[in-house]
């Protein structure tokens, strides 16, 4: 059974940094592209940032790029989603997904599993 548990929400002031975690089980993050989307209240899910499968590329979403930073540790089966200079606008859950497809990876609909979601709330 596949698992992604996300951890290291909280509340934070503009300007401040938090650290995700998503920990997959049941899984080989090695043979999965691995995401990280958003979905702020009454919004659709936003693209964040990615690993290709087998870790072989990054992409990041245009209001990522330059703050937020991946990283995984396969033998930990773990990625992690470092997040600086923090907006209110970044405010949304924040969740981990597994692709078995290594294109469209910023479509949600490319991801096969999908984690419960961390909160993350960034006040001005």
């Amino acid at each position: 059974q596949v698992h992604l548990q996300e951890s290291g929400g909280g509340s934070v002031q503009a300007g401040g940094s938090l650290r995700l975690s998503c920990v997959a089980s049941g899984l080989a993050i090695t043979e999965y592209a691995m995401g990280w989307f958003r979905q702020a209240a009454g919004k659709e899910y936003e693209f964040v940032a990615a690993f290709s499968r087998s870790g072989g590329g990054t992409h990041y979403a245009d209001s990522a790029t330059g703050r937020f930073t991946l990283s995984r540790d396969n033998t930990k089966n773990t990625v992690w989603l470092q997040m600086n200079n923090l907006e209110p606008e970044d405010t949304a859950t924040y969740y981990c997904a597994a692709s078995l497809i290594n294109w469209t990876l910023e479509s949600d609909r490319s991801y096969n599993y999908w984690g419960q979601g961390t909160q993350v709330t960034v006040s001005p």
